[in-house]
């Protein structure tokens, strides 16, 4: 191997290299100002000593109940706070058994087990649409838009730049704003995307898209699911979108019992590890 290319390898490394490091600081400022109001607020509520303790705390939480800590903290800044008088959080809430999921056939999806939703959900759209890339969003009830949470097949510059997106310029945001699905035949030229994100999805090799919304039974997004292909999209079939239909209607059902039951076990873990640690110094795990 020439000086010169081998040069070259190393300056490619390098430039690699520091963009993993920019998108992981992106990730991290994102996430960073949620955990932070999460911790002030267990601080305030329970008089505990610093910033560590409330960490430590809804971490034990999350390990508790296998809920990620980012939707624990959104639950606790968007929920109304507990009676510190009282021992449980939701007193009088009514605890009920997970929806069905009839196209999970496998039973891959456990008591209370989101990931495995979540990659089912993908798994068996991409099955249907006949696609290799796609994602998983659930609604950020704490910034709004949507969030990626799953995927397989795109590329951390992809991943990177669709983490959130906002109600506009993209057919995930236009199929979650009218409840309905949205066929992209062509993403070069079909006006829904904002240009930026047109480029990413092409420069992705996604020349077509299909955005499926989780919706709960009352009518709100709970989240969406994308297929993107590596070719023109000319349109799906009846059967095909009725069992679309039905995997987003039963999935977003799933999720709306899931922060109904297992978030709001966790907060009511979380409220009690915070009325025992009054004052007192707590350390991660």
């Amino acid at each position: 191997m020439s000086e010169s290319r081998s040069q070259e390898q190393g300056e490619d490394s390098e430039v690699e290299r520091l963009r993993a490091e920019v998108r992981q600081l992106r990730a991290r400022m994102r996430t960073h100002p949620l955990i932070s109001e999460a911790q002030g607020l267990l601080r305030e509520r329970y008089g505990l000593l610093d910033a560590e303790s409330a960490f430590a705390l809804l971490q034990r939480a999350s390990q508790q109940y296998n809920v990620k800590i980012r939707t624990l903290a959104t639950a606790l800044t968007v929920l109304p706070r507990p009676d510190a008088r009282e021992p449980l959080w939701f007193p009088r809430r009514v605890r009920r058994t997970p929806p069905r999921l009839t196209f999970d056939r496998a039973g891959r999806v456990g008591h209370g087990d989101r990931n495995a939703l979540l990659g089912t959900v993908l798994s068996q759209t991409l099955a249907v649409v006949d696609a290799d890339m796609g994602n998983v969003q659930t609604a950020d009830r704490a910034q709004g838009g949507l969030r990626m949470e799953k995927h397989t097949g795109h590329s951390p510059e992809f991943v990177d730049y669709f983490a959130h997106v906002g109600e506009e310029g993209t057919s995930c945001a236009l199929a979650a704003r009218n409840l309905a699905q949205v066929t992209v035949q062509d993403v070069e030229t079909h006006p829904v995307f904002a240009e930026q994100a047109r480029e990413v999805i092409l420069r992705e090799g996604s020349l077509a898209c299909h955005s499926v919304p989780l919706t709960t039974a009352s009518g709100v997004c709970a989240g969406m699911v994308s297929a993107h292909l590596d070719r023109r999209l000319p349109g799906l079939t009846e059967a095909q979108t009725k069992v679309l239909d039905i995997i987003g209607g039963e999935a977003g059902a799933w999720l709306a019992w899931y922060d109904r039951t297992v978030v709001l076990d966790a907060l009511e873990h979380l409220h009690a590890l915070g009325r025992a640690h009054t004052g007192r110094q707590s350390r991660r795990s």
